[in-house]
């Protein structure tokens, strides 16, 4: 018989660490921990319901926490029941020996299996929010970065300094990107073999003009 915990690193969920502690405490030998990014699969948490023999005991933070609603409580508490494996709900308070916690009331237990689903949706909406404002405050970042770097580009240009030189520094693979940001911003330019203002390719094109025949 062993003792194993399990946590789902939701993104809003704070009691991590002292759910780890009390699962260490109560003499866990492993605890496995579940990446945000897995929500939907639950790689972690299948793998562990496999890996579970008659006797073993498990610690949950919470119903909610480890499950995604009623029907996979269902099948949970049923492969509990064959495999008598012994289960431990820290903040729901459940003990299925009475022995960590004094014995559930039904009511008690009724309300837990009833709110749930609840429970569930506000932790996705809320893990799902903040990976949503990550994503942007990335986006922003990169933003920030490209438009960083057009300004050097521009700016050392208008600075005299050369194409090679700018290219050198701006990280680009191409010298054609370095004229292609110095177009958009309507450079003209003034120096070496090049000048005026920066046109397309096919603008720049000169046309092949046939000679009549007689």
């Amino acid at each position: 018989m062993a003792k194993v915990g399990y946590i789902f690193l939701a993104e809003a969920y704070e009691s991590v660490e002292s759910d780890k502690a009390w699962m260490e405490k109560f003499g866990c030998v492993k605890i496995v921990e579940e990446n945000a990014e897995d929500e939907k699969l639950r790689p972690e948490w299948k793998a562990l319901l496999m890996s579970l023999e008659r006797g073993d005991e498990l610690v949950l933070s919470k119903f909610s926490n480890a499950l995604r609603g009623t029907r996979e409580l269902s099948y949970f508490l049923e492969l509990c029941r064959i495999k008598v494996i012994r289960i431990i709900s820290i903040h729901d308070k459940v003990d299925s020996k009475d022995e960590v916690f004094p014995a559930l009331k039904t009511s008690d237990f009724l309300d837990m299996i009833g709110s749930l689903p609840a429970e569930v949706a506000t932790l996705r909406k809320a893990s799902t929010h903040i990976m949503r404002l990550r994503t942007a405050k990335t986006k922003t970042k990169s933003t920030k970065s490209r438009q960083e770097r057009e300004a050097t580009i521009v700016n050392m240009y208008n600075g005299g300094h050369a194409i090679d030189d700018i290219w050198a520094v701006s990280g680009f693979k191409s010298r054609s990107s370095i004229f292609r940001i110095l177009r958009k911003y309507g450079i003209t330019l003034n120096r070496g073999p090049h000048s005026g203002p920066i046109k397309k390719w096919n603008e720049r094109k000169t046309p092949i003009i046939k000679e009549d025949k007689q």
